[in-house]
């Protein structure tokens, strides 16, 4: 059998796809795995991130801070 003159060089270029796309799932689709827990952020984790950038004034923090913590 002559595989290299047109008979099977079809099935040689399915492979050559089925391997690029298989690298571009594996490299370029983002890492959102189904019902993979995710860390969420608390509300004052969150205001502590914002008070660190300088979004928000020491004022500003004091006083949602101590609102988010009367609410527990």
């Amino acid at each position: 059998m002559h595989f290299y003159e047109g008979h099977f060089g079809g099935m040689h270029l399915i492979w050559w796809i089925i391997w690029i796309i298989l690298l571009a799932w594996i490299f370029f689709i983002p890492a959102d795995i189904p019902y993979q827990k995710t860390k969420k952020d608390s509300p004052l984790d969150i205001l502590k991130n914002r008070f660190a950038k300088g979004e928000i004034s020491k004022e500003e923090f004091e006083e949602s801070k101590k609102i988010l913590k009367s609410d527990n």
